[in-house]
């Protein structure tokens, strides 16, 4: 999309406003006039600025923006301060691309310390781009004083969050099969692996392997794997103690020899009757057998490969608890260096696990030399491949085949873990990291999660509860270079130590510190009891550090410990449904354990913005609008209004359609501007007075602001941010499309009723002005600013809307039966129309009567006749009792009612050309209106006053021509019209 389009006159407008608040400093006045002692506190989960915002961070931008004004409105200190994420593999994956640093080994070779300057100055590198956007999209933060991550107060309060733990026995070193990304070289929390689950393609195999003894000696077992690349780590075949086995003979097809193959009962059952099984298409198959379990248990097999024919203990059939029969063959293979059963299994055995693929994905020098030996090359390649999860299966597969170990394959589409910052297919690997033992505090999280309000409201026990009721224990160390250092230092024989402050470290090693990166921190070495300590060589997680955030960002316990006790936990945070596996879930688990609070008292979780066709937003697709440009059309107001409106404020996702925001521009910000230039053309005439709210129309408007004004509070109260905007919409058409609309005649005229109205028209605006801030900031100002005369002025009692407290509202303007009797009123008005519109009767058309039937007393509706008259255009209306709602309309046409209705067309044309020459209401004009038709003359005759003031004509002529004219029909007279002024 271009992005030199002309702007939008609203956006223009946002621009001017923008200047405004910068030049009287309004949004540091509305921090500094509300009392300390009375602060509200919420949580900004800081962005990566290695990327341009999208329309996911302006969505989480708007819930940030909008909820600090409406409690800043309620008279609470909001501070708010900017913070960056810094560390981690999404800074670190730049580094590599740039330098063309393509392993560990290449950043090794290249240098830590290099590598980490590097990532410093990739840092920040489009922060200046989310200054002018989130400047742009009216969010108030404090972004030159930004907190880092990593800045040495930020890690230092990250080194006490982890000794913390440590001195609760909450911090362990195991090690465990993990998910780890071979492209980087470490393994990933739990958590972190559920970020991006995909589908992909991947080649199965049956697999056989022949029994060297016990009771079913010759006979081959038959296991199944989605994994091929695993099968040169087999150490171990897994039955299940309580499942049935058959044993089936089958003569090869080819070669006539007999064989025996075992498989478990249920699956076979299924495998015998798929023509495609390798086994039915080579064998024919004869008698089957019942095999216990028991009688397999203990026999030894045939290695797959005989690269690591000598493991001990290795390759023997023993029971798994785990073996089911939902898919494969009964028979799982084993290999304990991959998988949490098959580790567990071999623990039981006593089997170590065979690690024939090492941390880079690669396969180790035994599997790669011997697979040279059936001609097929592995060397330097991953056994997954970004974008080509078969390639090296492949490989593994034709080894079989060769081996005679191949029984059938087949492709399964499955979702698999991909490393949500690259993309590389994650591998189950048994690696060591060091662990945060949540378990130990599952029961607690789960109870303290009780006290949190999330809006959704599902997903407190739904997505988050359940989450939280399976978590296991965290593993938050990471085999990379730019992050936070675990401040564990270690001696020779085991003995560690972990630091906590900065001071601690410089206290016990003799060095004074700048800086707490992992190049300056792992040359200090700790002497102490007649020991060397040195740093383990692991970061931290960069999720540790994010769920760190709210001791960390004010540099938590070394500085403001008033501050953070006054204000945790946080009243409110705000992030996608992501987070609740993420950055939600990392600031729970730190604060039920250190200080078994929850971290935050309510939450909204955002659903994903998707492009209009359903998928997922893409700069390669160009399948969306980019954001600045929408704002520049639109302006950031119906943005916001758009977004906040939309099912996206409650963890759904919503397909971004630049409709939907043209439509809030032109059905909301347009609308609302053309009530307030209405107000505007009177505006010199309003006395000042407060509203009586005694008219009906006054009366009805009233009710509803104050209907309105209540359930958006409320709404907003409770963080149910679509609701509060829902109804400001619905006020917005009731004002312009009832209110204002059945007004207008009454200010045309001088008196008591026109200042009532004028009045209470600015009350409503007024207030509206305010009720709207928090979702629409810009209009929101125009609007206080125009209704006080004062925009631009310094003046401080009237600054700015977003200086005023919440509005409250008279409670005299309470009138459910006031609104409840207009809508019904409104009611019989649509159907009357509807009639009208079934007999082709224009509305212009006076009619003689109509007949109301209502089922109950018409009393409170009949004070409301004159309005449905005017509305209907009859001339009288009836009213009677009867079971159900009904409205009949009088459609006989009198030569009278004919006349009066060509006059009122005569009215609606002109001022038609009024409005498109520019007049104003103090133009008089000179009006002439010719026809040949009787009935024409006869209607201007009969009606010239009311033609004369419903044009705001001098004088109606029948003879002179002016330039300006037009020709038309009405009542099938044709007639031609004109005026001068």
């Amino acid at each position: 999309m271009p992005n030199e389009q002309k702007k939008g006159l609203h956006a223009q407008d946002e621009e001017r406003v923008l200047e405004y608040w910068d030049k009287h400093a309004v949004f540091e006045s509305s921090v500094e006039r509300r009392p300390a002692e009375k602060s509200y506190v919420f949580y900004d989960g800081p962005p990566f600025a290695t990327g341009l915002p999208h329309y996911g961070h302006i969505v989480a931008s708007t819930m940030k923006d909008l909820a600090p004004r409406f409690w800043t409105m309620k008279g609470y200190r909001v501070e708010r301060v900017w913070g960056w994420d810094c560390h981690g593999l999404p800074i670190e994956n730049i580094v590599e691309k740039k330098y063309e640093l393509g392993s560990r080994a290449d950043i090794e070779k290249y240098g830590i310390a290099k590598f980490n300057d590097a990532c410093h100055n990739e840092v920040l590198t489009y922060a200046e781009e989310w200054k002018k956007v989130i400047r742009r999209l009216g969010r108030w933060v404090d972004m030159e004083n930004s907190y880092k991550t990593m800045d040495l107060s930020y890690m230092e309060s990250i080194w006490w969050v982890f000794k913390q733990l440590w001195e609760r026995g909450l911090i362990y070193e195991g090690h465990k099969p993990m998910h780890v990304c071979p492209r980087c070289e470490t393994a990933l929390s739990n958590f972190e692996v559920n970020l991006n689950y995909q589908d992909v393609t991947d080649i199965s195999v049956f697999v056989s392997f022949p029994l060297l003894d016990g009771k079913y000696k010759g006979a081959k077992m038959v296991a199944w794997t989605t994994t091929p690349w695993t099968l040169p780590g087999n150490v171990l075949l897994a039955v299940g103690p309580e499942i049935p086995y058959v044993a089936v003979s089958a003569k090869h097809k080819e070669t006539a020899a007999e064989e025996t193959f075992i498989f478990g009962k249920p699956l076979w059952e299924k495998l015998s009757k798929d023509a495609e099984f390798g086994l039915n298409k080579s064998h024919d198959l004869g008698a089957v057998a019942d095999v216990v379990a028991k009688d397999l248990v203990g026999s030894r097999y045939e290695p797959l490969f005989p690269f690591f024919a000598d493991w001990e203990n290795a390759f023997r059939v023993a029971a798994g608890e785990f073996v089911t029969t939902e898919d494969g063959t009964g028979i799982v293979h084993i290999a304990p260096g991959f998988g949490e059963d098959d580790m567990e299994l071999g623990k039981k055995e006593g089997v170590k696990p065979l690690m024939h693929v090492k941390m880079n994905g690669q396969f180790v020098a035994e599997v790669v030399d011997g697979l040279k030996a059936d001609g097929i090359d592995v060397a330097g390649k991953p056994v997954k491949i970004k974008g080509d999860t078969q390639a090296t299966d492949i490989d593994i597969i034709k080894a079989l085949a060769k081996r005679g170990r191949l029984l059938g394959k087949k492709k399964v589409t499955h979702s698999y873990p991909l490393c949500w910052r690259c993309d590389t297919p994650l591998l189950n690997y048994g690696t060591s990291s060091w662990f945060v033992n949540v378990t130990k505090i599952r029961e607690r999280m789960v109870a303290l999660n009780g006290g949190i309000n999330w809006v959704p409201d599902n997903m407190k026990e739904g997505r988050f509860g359940k989450w939280l009721e399976g978590a296991r224990d965290w593993a938050v160390s990471r085999s990379r270079f730019w992050g936070t250092p675990i401040p564990i230092w270690r001696a020779e024989d085991g003995e560690t130590l972990c630091i906590g402050s900065v001071e601690e470290l410089e206290s016990l090693s003799g060095t004074k510190l700048a800086d707490l990166h992992k190049h300056v921190v792992d040359p200090v070495t700790i002497t102490h009891n007649g020991k060397e300590y040195r740093r383990v060589p692991e970061v931290l997680d960069c999720w540790f550090e994010s769920g760190s955030m709210p001791y960390a960002q004010i540099h938590y316990p070394f500085e403001n410990t008033e501050a953070f006790k006054g204000g945790f936990p946080a009243e409110f945070i705000a992030e996608g449904q992501d987070q609740t596996r993420g950055w939600f879930y990392t600031l729970h688990v730190l604060a039920a354990a250190l200080f078994d609070s929850p971290a935050f008292k309510n939450v909204v979780v955002n659903g994903i913005v998707l492009a209009e066709d359903g998928k997922k937003m893409s700069k390669r697709l160009n399948n969306y609008p980019d954001p600045m440009y929408v704002i520049d059309r639109y302006g950031a107001d119906a943005v916001r209004y758009y977004l906040m409106a939309s099912p996206v404020v409650h963890a759904e996702n919503l397909r971004f359609s630049e409709t939907g925001v043209d439509e809030v521009s032109k059905k909301f910000v347009l609308i609302l501007r053309n009530v307030l230039s209405f107000y505007q053309l009177y505006a010199n005439e309003h006395d000042g007075r407060t509203p009586s709210g005694e008219a009906l129309l006054d009366r009805w408007i009233l009710a509803r602001l104050y209907e309105t004004h209540g359930e958006q509070t409320r709404a907003l109260e409770s963080y149910d941010f679509a609701v509060g905007a829902r109804v400001l919409q619905e006020f917005v058409t009731d004002l312009s499309t009832w209110y204002v609309r059945r007004s207008r005649e009454r200010v045309k005229e001088a008196g008591e009723d026109k200042l009532e109205a004028l009045a209470t028209l600015r009350y409503t605006l007024e207030t509206f002005s305010k009720m709207l801030a928090p979702y629409m900031p810009f209009l929101a100002e125009m609007l206080y600013q125009e209704l006080g005369g004062k925009f631009g002025a310094q003046d401080d009692r009237r600054l700015s809307v977003h200086l005023e407290t919440w509005p409250t509202i008279d409670q005299k303007f309470a009138d459910a039966m006031s609104i409840e009797t207009m809508g019904r009123v409104r009611s019989i008005v649509s159907r009357a129309l509807e009639r009208r519109a079934e007999a082709g009767k224009n509305v212009r058309q006076v009619l003689a009567k109509m007949t109301v039937t209502l089922p109950g007393p018409s009393t409170s509706i009949e004070a409301y006749t004159d309005i449905v008259k005017d509305e209907v255009n009859v001339k009288e209306i009836v009213f009677q009792q009867g079971k159900d709602y009904a409205v009949e309309l009088d459609l006989t046409m009198t030569p009278e009612l004919v006349r009066e209705g060509t006059a009122r067309e005569i009215i609606r044309r002109v001022n038609a050309m009024r409005k498109n020459a520019g007049l104003t209401l103090e133009d008089r004009i000179d009006l002439w209106i010719d026809s040949a038709e009787p009935e024409v003359k006869k209607a201007l005759e009969e009606h010239s006053e009311t033609i004369v003031a419903g044009t705001l004509a001098k004088t109606l002529n029948h003879i002179q021509k002016p330039e300006v004219t037009e020709t038309f029909r009405a009542n099938e007279y044709d007639i031609e019209l004109g005026f001068t002024i």
